[in-house]
């Protein structure tokens, strides 16, 4: 999964007209390291998807501007638009994260 590096990176995949799904995390969340045990199956899924993280004490503006409170979160953004947010709590396991990806 890229990894945001720049305001301008996480810029250019929310405002792209493909689907971007960013997943907002930290390296000390032991519940980031849980959805990453499960996620890159979703991701082969969702090979039509752009697929991202976002290191949340990396871009607090970001984190902020986009209301995220807990992590791991999955937010799906297309042409600049926030179209979805799946928080903390409904992370926990593949069929949660499958069923709300299936929206998009």
């Amino acid at each position: 999964m890229k990894q945001i590096e720049s305001k301008q990176t996480y810029d250019s995949l929310i405002n792209d007209s493909q689907v971007t799904i960013l997943k907002y995390e930290a390296n000390w969340c032991p519940d980031c390291k849980r959805l990453d045990l499960f996620i890159e199956d979703i991701m082969n899924e969702h090979s039509d998807k752009n697929w991202a993280q976002i290191d949340i004490e990396q871009f607090p503006e970001i984190t902020e501007e986009n209301e995220v409170m807990g992590i791991p979160s999955l937010l799906v953004y297309k042409n600049g638009e926030k179209v979805g947010h799946l928080h903390s709590a409904n992370t926990k396991n593949p069929d949660q994260v499958k069923e709300y990806l299936s929206d998009f």
